[in-house]
């Protein structure tokens, strides 16, 4: 029973002391680019969740789309922290997804401490959508975050789709400042109905 006690404390005293600089979430859909774990990792680098430490493991997983169709955002957040969620599309390369947003900090003995990030209230390409699933309470448990965002009709036979949690409240994240990254890959056939978006790269008039 002692030795039961003790690892409950132990558990206890770890989960307290990571609370501040803690915060997960899932990518429910579209399917993730990489093979995540209970809690969402790994989550931590730009652009799409991967580290040197631990780059993850390829899902192999390729959703086909629509240009001009809605995509269902779908996350669980796992471990609960205030902010916000942004949705960006890559069409030819993931360096075309933008830098984490802009965090305005305080100082602790800790090191910085966000206060707030910076949400686009007109997104252009490449973000889809800012500003979504604002909270500042913890959802109720079991629940999800969703919402669609409309695709642009362009043809790509392998995009990125980036979904990013700007995390208030929290330390840095030595890999992603205050953010936390998941992707998915995207085969998106442009909708002959429609005019091709040209804003988009590689994309060409009919």
């Amino acid at each position: 029973m002692k030795s039961h006690m003790s690892a409950l404390l132990c558990v206890s005293a770890m989960l307290l002391a990571a609370g501040p600089a803690s915060a997960h979430f899932i990518l429910v859909s579209p399917d993730s680019w990489l093979v995540e774990n209970v809690l969402g990792d790994p989550q931590k680098a730009a652009p799409c969740g991967g580290t040197s430490a631990d780059p993850g493991t390829p899902t192999g997983k390729v959703t086909a789309m629509r240009g001009g169709d809605k995509l269902h955002i779908k996350v669980r957040e796992t471990i609960y922290h205030p902010g916000h969620y942004r949705v960006a599309l890559a069409v030819l390369d993931r360096k075309e997804l933008p830098a984490d947003p802009e965090a305005v900090t305080r100082e602790s003995p800790r090191g910085p401490i966000s206060v707030s990030g910076k949400i686009d209230p007109e997104p252009k390409a490449p973000v889809l959508a800012d500003g979504l699933f604002v909270h500042r309470a913890p959802p109720e448990k079991g629940s999800f975050f969703e919402t669609d965002v409309t695709l642009p009709n362009i043809n790509c036979d392998k995009c990125t789709v980036q979904i990013i949690q700007f995390m208030e409240e929290h330390g840095l994240n030595r890999d992603g400042d205050f953010t936390y990254h998941h992707c998915a890959d995207l085969k998106i056939t442009a909708n002959p109905a429609l005019p091709i978006d040209l804003s988009w790269p590689g994309q060409a008039p009919r």
